[in-house]
């Protein structure tokens, strides 16, 4: 297992379909304690002159107490590949379930943050900014049955430290 630092210019593949179609897992924590959690919600772009990924995670998530405590946070991509494992790590919570032994992902760190030896580009984030989402803000009111117990994401708001590539 090696990666490569890249620009995140060079990655090449379209991030809607890197996050709403193969789906990613955002990770938070170190060697020692961490949490994953598989995200399909989420962009990339720019913002305030940097160049940064949304994350956004719901306050009842093991993960989120993670993003909380952590300032540096991993999107991983996997191409696609390993929806199972994603799926795992999507409905069961790290309170109660080892997910790398579940789903046979291997943590590694890379470049400060917690990611995994399956994924084939991973971003290091540094947390810059979060905005808890408000119904109040909601212009198409179809987007409130997306909370039917209130449960209104954050998100998160990182700037690209580093983006690797799987070689």
């Amino acid at each position: 297992m090696s990666f490569q630092e890249i620009d995140i210019r060079e990655v090449g593949q379209n991030s809607v379909k890197l996050i709403s179609d193969d789906w990613a897992l955002v990770t938070a924590g170190d060697e020692k304690k961490w949490n994953t959690m598989t995200i399909s919600w989420g962009g990339l772009g720019e913002l305030w002159g940097e160049d940064v990924a949304f994350v956004f995670i719901r306050p009842q998530r093991y993960t989120y107490e993670f993003v909380e405590k952590n300032e540096l946070f991993s999107v991983s991509f996997f191409g696609g590949a390993c929806k199972k494992e994603l799926s795992v790590c999507g409905s069961k919570s790290g309170r109660n379930t080892d997910k790398a032994a579940e789903t046979g992902l291997k943590p590694v760190m890379l470049g400060g943050a917690v990611t995994f030896e399956q994924a084939e580009t991973v971003l290091v984030c540094k947390k810059i900014a979060y905005q808890d989402l408000n119904p109040a803000g909601f212009l198409d009111k179809g987007i409130e049955e997306n909370y039917p117990s209130k449960d209104y994401h954050r998100m998160y708001v990182g700037k690209i430290l580093k983006t690797y590539k799987k070689i």
